[in-house]
């Protein structure tokens, strides 16, 4: 009787297709995966235990740096946590500024990830177009805040500034243009043979898969479940746009990536909206310069901490003092769980990123296929190292 092995094999953390450094050890029968095991935490820098020694205003900086890719998103959860702890009331004029540059940043977010996507399967063009549109939104962040990559735009209670002189006439200009560039992508992509072939059945999640793993954003609307945040629990004003929220069918690669097309077209309407009916004013709530959160009990016995869970499970509303909060960041659901203890700095500070939490599928998806599907795969789910390590 034929005696058969499994080999195993290191597919990063240095391998350029994986996003950053992402280390998937792979089992092997031939050429198909048996088992896909990631291995993370080579980039861990420590944001949640160094926000706990920051005050809240200095936190703004840190999530910048989660997904570098979408920093205004990370801004925007991270102020809508606190404000939700002080209970701040943003003005209309900020909030409407707000959903401007976190869609700007969904479509810069998704044009990084169509580029790479594409590259790493094989087309080399729609990197070069991609990057064209892309330089043109982080030109526009240049224009509100002097900084393209991490912002720091947003603040507790408003914005940094109002927006400059020229930049409304810029922002119609680009979303007046940017549908038939995405149609140039389609030209590219959608119909090519290669593509098809490449995601196409490819990296399957089913709609209880993606449900039961934790799913959120493309990932899980790729697998035809009609959820997003934006639309079933709105913050920033996001109940005053019209848009559509795109769904797939067969929960492969090639159905997330007609989602995320779609996605950002529909995030260009919500801008042309904002930009339309944006309201005059003020961009910052005033209020005293110092304004400390209300206070969490902070469990020092064990004994009242699992007393505490205990009634929390029976219905317990938790006090003002322990806050979550998340949105619709070009990934996913992106949220903030903060615990204050009544002082300038979090007690506590957790972040739900959606990268972490969609990576658990990667096993799901790859398993039975090949290691090029591999590739393909990782790259459909979108990830960003420094959100999964944080």
């Amino acid at each position: 009787m034929a005696k058969t092995e499994t080999l195993t094999l290191n597919m990063g953390p240095q391998h350029p297709s994986t996003h950053g450094v992402l280390r998937v050890v792979l089992e092997l029968d031939g050429e198909v995966v048996v088992k896909a095991t990631p291995h993370i935490g080579y980039l861990h820098r420590g944001v949640e235990k160094l926000a706990e020694n920051k005050t809240y205003h200095q936190c703004i900086t840190l999530v910048d740096r989660l997904d570098y890719l979408a920093a205004m998103s990370n801004n925007l959860s991270y102020v809508l946590a606190v404000e939700k702890l002080l209970n701040i009331e943003v003005p209309k004029r900020a909030q409407y500024i707000r959903v401007i540059m976190a869609e700007l940043q969904r479509i810069a977010s998704h044009l990084i990830w169509l580029g790479t996507h594409g590259h790493d399967i094989g087309a080399m063009t729609p990197l070069f177009y991609t990057f064209r549109e892309r330089d043109e939104i982080t030109f526009m962040f240049e224009m509100v805040c002097g900084a393209r990559l991490t912002p720091s735009y947003m603040r507790i209670g408003g914005l940094a500034s109002d927006l400059p002189d020229g930049f409304v006439d810029k922002a119609k200009e680009f979303v007046r243009t940017f549908p038939s560039k995405v149609d140039d992508y389609e030209t590219l992509l959608t119909k090519n043979k290669i593509w098809i072939q490449r995601t196409k059945g490819v990296g399957v999640l089913s709609r209880e898969d993606a449900i039961n793993l934790g799913a959120s954003g493309p990932v899980i609307r790729g697998s035809g479940v009609d959820w997003d945040i934006r639309r079933s629990s709105p913050y920033s004003g996001y109940d005053n746009f019209r848009f559509v929220v795109p769904t797939g069918q067969n929960g492969d690669c090639y159905d997330r990536y007609l989602v995320r097309m779609e996605e950002m077209r529909q995030s260009g309407e919500i801008v042309r909206q904002a930009l339309e009916h944006l309201p005059k004013g003020e961009v910052n709530a005033y209020y005293p310069k110092v304004v400390l959160p209300p206070k969490e009990d902070v469990y020092t016995d064990i004994s009242a901490l699992i007393h505490h869970f205990k009634i929390a499970s029976e219905g317990f509303t938790p006090p003002v003092g322990e806050v979550y909060f998340s949105i619709e960041s070009p990934k996913g659901e992106l949220g903030f769980y903060i615990v204050s203890d009544g002082t300038n700095k979090p007690y506590r500070l957790r972040i739900r990123p959606p990268s972490f939490v969609n990576l658990e599928a990667l096993s799901t998806m790859v398993e039975g296929r090949l290691i090029a599907d591999v590739i393909a795969v990782i790259g459909s789910i979108d990830i960003v190292l420094g959100e999964v390590d944080r």
